[in-house]
C-alpha cells in the first residue's frame, strides 16, 4: 500500500487532538486517528469540569497561586501562568463552539458575561470549575466530535492503533526529526504507513497501568512509549495520581465519583459513619487529591477495611439530581440511592501528571513531534495535578502547539515510508500469554508503586516489569502485530519509565510518597529521562 500522505498527523481523540483539528489550517490535509471510535477519548469521561478564571470576585492571580500550593513546589510557573491566563480564551472558544454549559440561574440576567454555574473542588480557594452538569466532558467530546466530522479537510481513522513513529534518521536520511508513523487498522488487521513531518500527540495518560483505574481501557501510555522510542525526553513520571473517589462495587467498572461532590459539601466518612479528613488537613474534604488519596489509603489499611463513604445526602434530593444527573443514575443502577445513602468510594489511578517533555509550545525535542494533554509533561501540574485543569491545558496546549506548527519549516524532496513486514511473522497462537501479562504488571504495579511506595518494593516491580518486556518483545517479533500486543508493549515500556523515575527521586513530593525519604527536599527538581540513559544501563 502506497503512503498516505499530510500535513499533520493528530493521534488521539480528546479534548487536545479534537481542538488542535479544529484550530489547523483549513488548506492542511490532516490525518485524526483514533484508537477506538472518535468520541472514545479519556475527555467523554471528566465530569467536574474546567477550571477556568470566568468570576469578578476571582483572579489569574488566584488561580496560579491555587495551582502552584497544589503542585507542591515543582510547577513551571511559566506554564502555569500561560494556561491560567488563556483560561477565559479557551471558555469563550468553547461556548462559540457549542458547548452546553451549565447556566446558573441567579446570573443569567441579560448582559451577563458569564452566566453559568461554577462550582469549587478540591484546591481551589474560588469557585472557578464551569460544567456541563456532571459530564462535562461527554458535552465538550460531542460538541467537538460534531465540528470536526464537518471539516472537509479532516481524514478520521477510527479503530486505528499506531505502532511506532518513523524518523528520518531511522529511515537512514540526512537530517532528523518526524517523517511519519505505521498504525495498525483494527478493522483491516493491516499496518498502514503515514507520512508527514508534523505529528501532535494527544494519546492521554498510563493508568491502565494500575490494576485499579478511573480510566478506559485505551489508557495504556501509547503516546508516551512511541514518543520515547523515537528519541523523545519524558519528565516526572513518578507523579501518579490516584483520584480519592472512585465507585466501589462489583460491577461498576471505572467510575468515578466527580470532586465537584465534594466541593458541594460531600463528607469522607468511615463505614461506622465517623468523618476521618480533620486527622490530615484543615481543609478537610476540599485538600488536593494526593492528600486526601493518602488519608482514605491510610484509613482503610488501618482498618483493614476496602473502601470508605461519600455521603452527600444532607443536601436535598433537588440538588442532587440536578447538580449530579450521571452519578445519581449510575449509583441508582446499582442499588445505590446518594439522596439518602453514602457512597461506597476507594482510590484509583486516574492521571499521570508527568509524561512527554514539551515546552510551552507543546514542542519536543524532536523536530516535527508535538504533545499535548495528559501524555505531555508541560510543567503545569508540578508533583500534583490541581482538579479541573487538566481540560484546560488540553485546550490550551493544543492552540499554541498549532500555533507553533505554522511556523515549523519542513524539509523539502520526496521520501517514502517503507512497507511493514509481515513476511518474519505468523499468527499468534500465544495470546494467552498477552492476557497474563497485562493482569502481572497491572497487579505488580499496584502493590509496589502505588499510593505509597519504597525503594525495596520498587526494584521489585522493575524486576519483574523487565521480565514481563522480554516476554512481550519476544511476541512482538514472533507474531502479527494486535491492539492488545501493541498496548502491553506501551504499558511495560511506560511502567519501566514511572519506576525508574520514583527511583531516581529521593524524597516525598506531592503524588510520590516513600517510606525511605519521607521528607521534602529544599530544592524541587524535575525528573528528566532522555532515551540515551536507559540504552547506556
Amino acid at each position: 500500500m502506497p503512503n498516505m500522505t499530510f500535513d499533520a498527523i493528530i493521534l488521539g481523540s480528546g479534548a487536545a487532538g479534537l481542538t488542535a483539528a479544529l484550530l489547523m489550517p483549513a488548506e492542511w490535509r490532516i490525518a485524526l486517528i483514533s484508537k477506538t471510535e472518535l468520541i472514545s477519548g479519556a475527555t467523554q469521561w471528566a465530569q467536574g469540569g474546567i477550571a477556568a478564571v470566568l468570576d469578578q470576585s476571582d483572579s489569574v492571580e488566584s488561580h496560579i497561586s491555587d495551582t502552584l500550593v497544589s503542585g507542591v513546589g515543582l510547577c513551571n510557573l511559566a506554564a502555569v501562568t500561560q494556561t491560567v491566563s488563556q483560561s477565559a480564551v479557551a471558555i469563550d472558544w468553547l461556548i462559540d463552539q457549542g458547548v452546553p454549559f451549565t447556566v446558573n440561574p441567579v446570573y443569567a440576567e441579560p448582559g451577563a458575561e458569564y452566566p453559568f454555574h461554577l462550582t469549587r473542588e478540591g484546591g481551589h480557594s474560588h469557585r472557578r470549575i464551569i460544567h456541563a452538569a456532571d459530564a462535562t466532558g461527554r458535552a465538550i467530546s460531542q460538541t467537538l466530535t460534531d465540528n470536526v466530522r464537518k471539516r472537509s479537510n479532516v481524514t478520521i481513522f477510527e479503530n486505528f492503533t499506531g505502532i511506532d513513529i518513523v524518523t528520518f534518521e531511522k529511515l537512514g536520511l540526512t537530517g532528523s526529526g518526524m517523517a511519519g508513523l505505521y498504525a495498525l487498522d483494527r478493522d483491516k488487521k493491516s499496518v498502514v504507513a503515514f507520512r508527514s513531518q508534523r505529528l501532535l500527540l494527544a494519546t492521554g495518560g498510563a493508568s491502565k497501568a494500575y490494576l485499579y483505574t478511573s480510566n478506559t481501557d485505551g489508557t495504556s501510555g501509547d503516546g508516551i512509549a512511541m514518543a520515547w522510542r523515537a528519541g523523545c525526553q519524558v519528565a516526572n513520571m513518578e507523579f501518579n495520581q490516584f483520584h480519592p473517589t472512585c465507585l466501589y462495587h462489583p460491577h461498576a467498572k471505572s467510575f468515578l465519583i466527580s470532586e465537584a461532590v465534594r466541593g458541594e459539601g460531600g463528607r469522607l466518612t468511615l463505614p461506622n459513619g465517623e468523618a476521618f479528613m480533620h486527622k490530615f488537613d484543615e481543609r478537610l474534604e476540599l485538600a488536593p487529591r494526593d492528600i486526601v488519596a493518602r488519608a482514605i489509603d491510610h484509613e482503610m489499611k488501618r482498618l483493614g477495611i476496602d473502601h470508605v463513604n461519600l455521603d452527600i445526602s444532607h443536601q436535598t434530593p433537588e440538588f442532587i439530581k440536578h447538580h449530579f444527573p450521571t452519578i445519581y443514575n449510575r449509583c441508582l443502577s446499582f442499588g445505590i440511592d446518594i439522596t439518602s445513602q453514602p457512597i461506597p468510594v476507594v482510590p484509583a489511578a486516574h492521571y499521570t501528571c508527568g509524561g512527554i517533555q514539551t515546552d510551552l509550545d507543546a514542542v519536543t525535542n524532536v523536530k516535527g513531534i508535538y504533545a499535548a494533554g495528559e501524555c505531555a509533561h508541560t510543567g503545569l501540574h508540578g508533583s500534583n495535578r490541581l482538579a479541573s485543569n487538566s481540560l484546560l491545558e488540553c485546550l490550551v496546549f493544543a492552540r499554541t502547539g498549532v500555533a507553533h506548527m505554522l511556523t515549523m519549516a519542513t524539509r523539502s524532496g520526496d521520501y517514502k515510508i517503507p512497507e511493514w513486514d509481515n513476511t518474519r511473522v505468523t499468527d499468534s497462537n500465544e495470546d494467552v500469554a498477552i492476557s497474563h501479562n497485562w493482569d502481572e504488571v497491572r497487579r505488580c504495579m499496584w502493590d509496589y508503586v502505588g499510593i505509597v511506595r519504597s525503594d525495596k518494593r520498587l526494584h521489585r516491580a522493575l524486576k519483574r516489569v523487565h521480565v514481563i518486556q522480554g516476554e512481550i518483545n519476544e511476541h512482538y517479533r514472533t507474531y502479527h502485530v494486535s491492539n492488545n500486543q501493541l498496548e502491553l508493549r506501551n504499558l511495560t515500556m511506560v511502567a519501566e519509565l514511572m519506576i525508574r523515575s520514583a527511583l531516581l527521586r529521593k524524597e516525598s513530593r506531592g503524588l510520590h510518597f516513600t517510606q525511605d525519604y519521607p521528607n521534602v527536599l529544599p530544592e524541587a527538581l524535575d525528573t528528566l529521562l532522555t532515551p540515551s540513559m536507559l540504552d547506556a544501563t
